[in-house]
Parts: C-alpha cells; structure tokens; sequence
C-alpha cells in the first residue's frame, strides 16, 4: 500500500498519510479532527468512531451528532476520514444536504441524495481554465489531456476513487464540479454542490487520463481507446 500512495491522486490527503504512517487509529484521526477543529454544518466537532449499530439514518445521525462511523482497518472508511480532514466544507455541506432532504423523502431516496453520494464517492474538482472546462463537458478527451493538459489539474474528492486509485486502471472516472485555479477549492466545491440537483449536473471525467498517472498516457492513442475515453452522450452534448 506504501507503494501505490506515492502516486500523485493523493496528493490532496497526503500530508495526513504521511502522519499516519502504517498503523491509522481512530484517535490518531481525531487528533487531527482536533487540531483542525473539524465541525459540520450543525456545529458539532467531527469525530471518527467505530459502528455502534446499523442506522439507515447514518447521515442524519453524523449530522446531529458530529460522529463519522470508520470501521477500524478499512481502507474505504480511512480515505473518508481523510476527505473530511482535505475537504471539510465539502463533506460537511454534503452531510448537511443529505440531512434535510432524508425527511422529506419518505424512505424513498432521490435524485438530488443520488447526486451528493456519487461526488461524495467519486467527486473531484478540475481546477483550470474556461477553455478546460469547456473540453470536459464535450467530452474532447484527446485535446484535453494531450494539447490543454497544463491548463487544468484534478483534484480527488471521493474516497471510494481514492481507495480505488491504490490499483489505478484507466476505467476509473469522476464526476465533477469546476474552479478558478486561484480559488479555495474546498470553499468552491461546496458551494457549487449547494445549487446542483441531480447526478446529470456532474459531468464525467476519465481522471486517470491525466499526464503521467498511468504509463498508457505516454502514447497519444490511448485517447482513442472508447472504452475509457467515451464521447459525449446526446444529453451531455446538448448542454
């Protein structure tokens, strides 16, 4: 595992990666939680405990308590832990929504929950130009990472891409939301969430198409590979 965390995905958490070392505990984390005085949006400090029970509430329960259910020795539920520590507006704007809607739904999940899971999970931010953002949404895969590269970066926020990336494969994608490189990509992420209704609202990117995160990228034909570099739907494209 060591190995695979050198690669530059985690960039984002690496600084508490490094703190951990090779045996994560759930005080270390909350020694972390602390210094940074991590609070969600109900002004409880976040803490990272062990599953008491089953609780098909679990983000309502974490909104009104604070309390992040980490499974000791699950790489899953690290990595979240770690997206709070990186992303604290996000995931606390995240948990936030998913509260308020719960009651409203009456046991049947929609499409705006559907949305905060997928970038809970699989989210990032492109933080760039106009111009990248533009190639994203159509889907111009080859322009994008062989001509524009250097006028975008991409920052993971989901833990289950995450935790995915420590055996990277070119199928990997996220959806994501877009920022100013000079803006506080925390900050930005969580406001744009806030006005984002369904999971359509978040444009796919095939994240390990980037320079240098797979050896496959030295070669411009990689983009030509359909199976992981898709052209844009119909939908998409009418956008």
């Amino acid at each position: 595992m060591e190995a695979a965390l050198a690669h530059p995905i985690f960039e984002p958490v690496r600084v508490w990666l490094d703190r951990i070392g090779s045996t994560p505990s759930l005080a270390l984390l909350n020694s972390f939680s602390e210094e940074k005085d991590l609070r969600n949006e109900n002004g409880k400090p976040v803490r990272f405990v062990a599953p008491a029970r089953s609780d098909p509430y679990y983000e309502v329960h974490l909104f009104e308590t604070g309390r992040v259910q980490t499974r000791p020795g699950s790489r899953h539920d690290l990595f979240n832990a770690l997206a709070w520590l990186a992303f604290p507006r996000t995931k606390a704007r995240i948990n936030a929504m998913h509260a308020a809607q719960i009651p409203r739904e009456g046991g049947r999940r929609g499409r705006l929950r559907d949305m905060l899971t997928i970038f809970d999970e699989g989210g990032a931010i492109v933080a760039g130009t106009a111009a990248a953002e533009s190639l994203v949404r159509a889907a111009r895969w080859r322009e994008l990472f062989v001509e524009r590269w250097r006028e975008f970066r991409i920052v993971v926020v989901g833990h289950a891409v995450l935790e995915q990336a420590l055996k990277p494969r070119p199928s990997v994608t996220c959806k994501v939301v877009f920022a100013h490189p000079n803006e506080d990509l925390d900050e930005c992420a969580a406001r744009t969430i806030a006005r984002l209704r369904t999971p359509s609202d978040l444009p796919p990117l095939p994240v390990f198409g980037y320079p240098g995160w797979l050896p496959e990228s030295r070669d411009p034909a990689f983009y030509a590979d359909t199976r992981y570099f898709r052209p844009a739907s119909r939908t998409a494209a009418k956008r």
